[in-house]
């Protein structure tokens, strides 16, 4: 027999059915708002990476997989105006990313739209200023990055080798662009210094040297025959195709690259002599706001300036006066500073990182396996020497998101003469540095099924700053290894490091004074020679670098100083409680927060910080 319900029942069934579709449309509403963002993710990673087609085959192995045709992308050209129209698009970029409903997505997903928002924001700011960056410069720029590009340019295939001609074909066109933009920036009354235009043009002539393009010893020839040759033992090219790639890739070299380093040369030349300043940002209007929003951009810092030199200045004067005193204690340390005796044993830049990667493991989470369990390989090369004096001590070359297991380090010798340098670098570019950091990052992401764009937000204050952080440790490692047969070893190495953090702390307060407070060169020879000796070449050249490079030193030494200052935090919210900042003495400590950096970084610093009190180590 049919039953009607009750008052009592029905008022229980609509509750029971209002609860169901609340939760139903609520977690509607959050897979949704989780869909449209990783769409929209997903749009940006591609955007990103098709802008460049040598950034594009650096970052991704296997295109098809994404779905994009390697042969149809172009380099970047540069046109009137389109400096502007970048800051709309930004505008537009952040305007779609703020109608995602940032509440309504996973905790995942929330830190990523967190991490988006805030590198969106920094870009644009920066953008806001379209006319003081320079693409040129002598250490960074175009010119000398270019090369090095081309000539790392992994050949796996014909499609590889038919793609590089392709680029070589179009550098005039980028050329164009940037001449275009230097114009625009003369315009604008931001063109480069005179002393900048000088080491430019000199630049383009050594880097495409004549004499070595026609007998063949240019180190783009020597390296693309080196590639072309592992095709043909692979018998994916035969010996004659071979020979027909190298014959195009000379023509191409000495016929359409080699005219447009000229011509961009040439321009450089017309236009030098209109720069209205040679000092830093700070001389210029609007040139104190821009440096604010670099230095947020670069080293991911949110601090005020105030608050930057503070830190700075109480870091020096701690390790100014730290290594006075051990100076005064080991006499004889000023001596072996001058000389730089050999203390660690006799071995190879591969021995060294295979010593680094074994002694790292008590502090350092391993590696993630990864999907396949595919064994990390990497190989030590040596800067060509017609890009040494343009070239950076040592620099990492990234490998592609989904093929991370092949790693290249170039060693600059010119910086690197002695074995401690070569040491320390080794750990600021491997083990535990940026090869370990850049591989455990991707593979973490790869496990927890991280969206790629994650790898094209770049974030150099974390990059830098804990390559920085790792390298003043690795003195510790190389204590270890030498101090057996030289027990002398671990006070120098401690005066070494002393020397090398004062060293890089003062040329961050003199970023922050030449190009914030207007410190001029006159200003910065004082400040040396109130601090001893150095030579007015040298000072003229920390200088000029100083200048040509805003934030550089900064991008590393304040990247580690915030470092510093998270594991200050962790060691009081991690504490037992009786036990606060007891912790950071302890190897599991040590462990935990590298952990943490590792998973949760690259990040600008003031998410890292908000998500440091909700990580549980």
């Amino acid at each position: 027999m049919k039953r009607n319900l009750t008052f009592k029942q029905w008022a229980v069934a609509l509750i029971i059915l209002g609860g169901f579709c609340a939760s139903t449309l609520l977690y509607y509403a959050h897979n949704h708002q989780d869909a449209r963002f990783e769409s929209f993710g997903e749009q940006f990673f591609l955007n990103e990476v098709k802008s460049n087609p040598i950034h594009f085959h650096y970052t991704i192995d296997d295109a098809a997989s994404y779905g994009i045709d390697e042969s149809a992308l172009t380099l970047p050209v540069y046109h009137a105006g389109d400096a502007a129209n970048d800051i709309y698009e930004l505008s537009q970029t952040r305007a779609q990313l703020a109608t995602i409903d940032r509440d309504s997505l996973n905790k995942d997903n929330q830190y990523l739209y967190d991490l988006l928002d805030s590198y969106l924001c920094a870009v644009a700011q920066t953008a806001a200023f379209p006319y003081f960056a320079e693409p040129l410069s002598p250490s960074s720029g175009a010119c000398s990055e270019l090369p090095v590009l081309l000539a790392e340019y992994q050949l796996d295939s014909v499609e590889d080798v038919d793609n590089y001609l392709a680029i070589l074909s179009q550098v005039p066109a980028y050329f164009d662009g940037l001449i275009v933009y230097e114009k625009e920036k003369k315009q604008a009354g931001l063109f480069m210094s005179d002393e900048t235009a000088d080491k430019t043009i000199a630049q383009c002539m050594d880097l495409m040297d004549q004499a070595s393009l026609s007998n063949g010893s240019h180190f783009l020839t020597v390296t693309f025959k080196e590639r072309l040759d592992i095709l043909v033992n692979q018998g994916i090219i035969s010996p004659e195709e071979s020979l027909s790639y190298q014959a195009e890739h000379d023509r191409l070299l000495t016929t359409v690259v080699a005219p447009a380093y000229d011509k961009l040369a040439d321009e450089i030349t017309l236009l030098k002599g209109s720069s209205k300043n040679i000092g830093g940002l700070a001389q210029y209007e609007g040139g104190r706001d821009y440096y604010l929003t670099l230095l947020r951009l670069r080293t991911g810092s949110y601090r005020d300036i105030s608050e930057i030199k503070r830190i700075l200045y109480q870091d020096l004067q701690f390790h100014y006066e730290s290594l006075l005193s051990l100076l005064r204690e080991n006499p004889e340390l000023k001596d072996m500073i001058l000389q730089e005796p050999t203390l660690l044993p006799e071995t190879t830049p591969e021995e060294y990182l295979s010593y680094l990667q074994t002694a790292i493991r008590r502090e350092y989470p391993a590696i993630p396996a990864g999907k396949d369990n595919t064994q990390i390989h990497s190989v030590v090369k040596y800067v060509d020497p017609s890009l040494e004096p343009y070239s950076a001590p040592a620099f990492y070359m990234t490998p592609p998101i989904d093929n991370i297991c092949n790693n290249i380090i170039y060693i600059n010798k010119q910086d690197t003469s002695d074995d401690l340098s070569l040491f320390t670098t080794l750990a600021h570019e491997g083990y535990p540095g940026h090869l370990y950091q850049t591989v455990y990052s991707q593979r973490y992401w790869d496990e927890q099924e991280v969206p790629p764009m994650r790898s094209v937000l770049y974030y150099g204050g974390f990059i830098e700053g804990w390559a920085m952080y790792v390298e003043l440790a690795s003195y510790d490692y190389a204590i270890e290894l030498a101090k057996t047969t030289h027990p002398e070893a671990a006070r120098y190495y401690q005066a070494c490091r002393l020397d090398r953090q004062i060293q890089l702390c003062l040329y961050s307060l003199l970023d922050v004074s030449i190009h914030y407070d207007g410190a001029t060169l006159n200003d910065v020879r004082k400040i040396f020679a109130s601090l001893g000796t150095m030579s007015d070449e040298n000072v003229q050249a920390v200088y000029q670098y100083i200048v040509e490079e805003p934030c550089n030193y900064l991008k590393y030494y304040l990247g580690y100083l915030e470092i510093m200052e998270l594991k200050k935090q962790a060691s009081v919210i991690w504490a037992t409680p009786g036990e606060t900042n007891a912790a950071n003495d302890h190897t599991d400590f040590q462990y935990q927060f590298h952990c943490f950096l590792l998973q949760n970084g690259p990040a600008d610093y003031r998410t890292l910080a908000s998500r440091l009190v909700m990580w549980n180590p």
